[in-house]
């Protein structure tokens, strides 16, 4: 059992440390991405609604003060 003296004789391994650096980078990764998808989200939704708000507004379906009460509503 020549090896296991060989083994231990290096002591802690330098590599030992890189499961747990892996384990937080992709935390972080997953994290950053959750966000950034987030606000992907919430801006496409908001654009689309006023998008939608405009038209109305252009075919003549709400009157001016209408539209102007729920852009303000959409844009907070």
């Amino acid at each position: 059992m020549w090896w296991s003296d060989y083994w231990w004789e290096y002591g802690p391994m330098p590599w030992m440390f890189f499961g747990p650096i892996m384990m937080i980078i992709f935390a972080v990764i997953c994290f950053g991405a959750m966000i950034f998808m987030m606000r992907g989200m919430h801006h496409r939704h908001g654009g689309h609604a006023i998008d939608i708000l405009k038209e109305r507004y252009a075919r003549g379906e709400i009157s001016k003060a209408e539209y102007e009460e729920r852009r303000h509503f959409l844009e907070a």
